[in-house]
């Protein structure tokens, strides 16, 4: 076997195994807003910062990915809301999860971003490959770049908080 085939097999065997909360049935867990305020303003902050530059259609997009990535449905059911609100077709919006078996549905700049997205999200998996990295940099100036990855650390991070704090899809609680 070799170690690409283990880290799949590990994968599938701790997701087939991991016990995630039912948000509708666990018990409230802390307000991390209200516990955490300095730091839950920083990530506000960095999430504004980031979006800087870039467009908010890709944004979206972006966050979409992520969240399908992390299989966070509070962040899934927030940024296909937004995206929608912003003139997103349904048709794009069901594809990003396939992204790149759809790939006619999203521009050049819009596949080296999700592609971005994958790697960064997945980072314990490969890190971030070369061509990837390089593919992104062909389609984003340095700065857009920058701003992109630091989009991608935020949403993984609102990710990891709605995640750990049992948040539930469909309350919008900004």
């Amino acid at each position: 076997m070799t170690t690409t085939e283990i880290k799949t097999n590990d994968r599938a065997t701790a997701e087939a195994t991991t016990v995630r909360p039912n948000p509708t049935t666990a018990a409230p867990r802390l307000n991390f807003a209200k516990a955490a305020p300095k730091a839950f303003r920083a990530v506000i902050g960095l999430d504004a910062a980031a979006r800087e530059g870039l467009d908010p259609a890709l944004v979206e997009l972006v966050q979409i990915r992520a969240s399908h990535l992390n299989r966070c449905a509070y962040c899934l059911h927030m940024h296909t809301t937004d995206a929608r609100r912003a003139g997103e077709s349904e048709d794009r919006l069901h594809m990003v999860a396939v992204w790149q078996e759809a790939d006619h549905f999203f521009t050049a700049r819009e596949q080296s971003a999700l592609a971005l997205t994958d790697a960064v999200t997945r980072i314990g998996d490969a890190g971030v490959p070369d061509e990837v990295y390089d593919r992104a940099a062909a389609h984003f100036t340095e700065e857009e770049l920058a701003h992109l990855l630091a989009l991608i650390f935020t949403i993984n991070t609102w990710n990891r908080i709605a995640l750990s704090t049992a948040k539930r899809a469909g309350t919008d609680e900004r």
